[in-house]
């Protein structure tokens, strides 16, 4: 049997669970503000007037303010000089300003108005009368539409270049923030592969992953449970699997701590590796390892797709895309989102920087078989690439048991 892997039940692993949240430190107002004053000096470096910021990640990641996506115009706009605005239907101004954490200039729209109109008056009372604004990359078309209706003395332009050039690189503590919730979902990982048992589906595992998180204090959390034949396939498949003896396990989670994602994935199997499991549970592994040594300050984000993706064609699986083999990109870039830039795909030539953090998972996928997939977290530092997580050790002991 698999070490780590079954002799327990969710029951029993949910009574073990104890909140992991003393600690955490929220993102200080100072960092917040320091965001924005390297985006203002990347809007003057580009000849840009001011930043647009819709209800998406990067108002989070420029403000704190955290909010949903609804059909109502909600954000801010960053100036090329001056003080940051933000703007909001006007029967939510005593929320957005329970939500903001430094300034004061909040601007209004009521229901009747058309607010795209408040986007270019706010514009125009802040000295723009013209120039090109950088909009929001998840800025919904109906509000980039709007704006180029209301404002035709303004150019729009993508703000993806400031913003991933903001956001890919991250500060001490948003990896502190990022370290805490792997090492949540990592205590998720192990309680879930104790708890597995021959006949549990892959409907109640998943509910078992929301549980758990949740015991440890987490509000929200995102799983992918895949049992058998199922692994094979890289987003899962439309119906629940039921467990049996020698079956391929993938679990894929993470959650949120204070905005800032994990994202875990574990493949291992339910009793005693085959032959042919373990030939190809190793040629991953070596994979992921291989991903990571070619992760170095200054190599482009692409190296980590090569890397990883030589040792799976050295191994006659492949090439390129073609299964059996890697069918997609090595790794995406993780911070507020689960998936942002960069990513580690062939033709990106970003080089890689201190502080990107990144996932490494070269899945191997055999259509009609099963697939194996491990997937962790690396962050680049002045001396190299550093995990988040410790890849597993082997198919035999896959959380590190026999090490303690």
């Amino acid at each position: 049997m698999t070490l780590g892997v079954g002799g327990s039940s969710f029951a029993e692993e949910l009574d073990k669970l104890k909140p992991m949240t003393d600690g955490i430190v929220p993102i200080a107002v100072a960092e917040f503000q320091a965001r924005i004053e390297k985006a203002q000096a990347l809007l003057r470096a580009q000849g840009l007037a001011a930043l647009y910021l819709d209800t998406s990640t990067s108002l989070h990641y420029f403000t704190g303010i955290e909010l949903k996506l609804t059909e109502r115009l909600h954000g801010a706009i960053i100036p090329a000089e001056g003080e940051l605005v933000y703007l909001s239907p006007a029967f939510e101004e005593p929320k957005t300003r329970e939500l903001m954490r430094f300034g004061s200039d909040v601007r209004c729209w009521e229901e009747h108005e058309e607010p795209t109109e408040l986007v270019v008056e706010t514009l125009r009372s802040m000295g723009m009368e013209s120039g090109s604004i950088a909009l929001d990359p998840a800025t919904p078309f109906f509000i980039a539409d709007g704006l180029k209706r209301a404002g035709n003395r303004y150019t729009f332009t993508s703000a993806r270049g400031i913003a991933a050039a903001c956001r890919q690189v991250k500060s001490a503590a948003e990896i502190a923030l990022m370290q805490r919730a792997m090492d949540i979902t990592m205590t998720v990982h192990k309680a879930a592969a104790r708890a597995l048992q021959v006949g549990v589906t892959t409907t109640e595992t998943k509910a078992f992953l929301e549980q758990a998180h949740r015991r440890l204090g987490m509000s929200a959390t995102s799983g992918a449970v895949q049992f058998g034949e199922a692994t094979a396939y890289p987003h899962g498949v439309p119906y629940p699997q039921t467990l049996a003896e020698g079956d391929m396990v993938l679990i894929d989670m993470g959650t949120w701590v204070q905005g800032y994602r994990s994202d875990i994935t574990r493949t291992y199997v339910f009793g005693t590796p085959t032959e042919r499991q373990r030939q190809i549970w190793n040629i991953e592994r070596e994979a992921e390892l291989a991903g990571f040594a070619a992760a170095q300050l200054g190599a482009p984000c692409e190296a980590v797709d090569a890397g990883a993706r030589a040792v799976i064609e050295k191994h006659g699986f492949g090439p390129g895309y073609k299964v059996p083999g890697l069918p997609h990109r090595t790794g995406h870039g993780i911070g507020l989102d689960v998936h942002e830039e960069a990513f580690m795909v062939r033709g990106n030539r970003q080089p890689l920087l201190e502080g990107m953090c990144f996932s490494i998972e070269p899945m191997l996928c055999i259509y009609g078989e099963f697939g194996v997939r491990l997937e962790d977290i690396a962050y680049m530092t002045a001396e190299g690439p550093r995990w988040f997580t410790t890849p597993c050790p082997s198919v035999d002991d896959p959380f590190g048991d026999e090490a303690g």
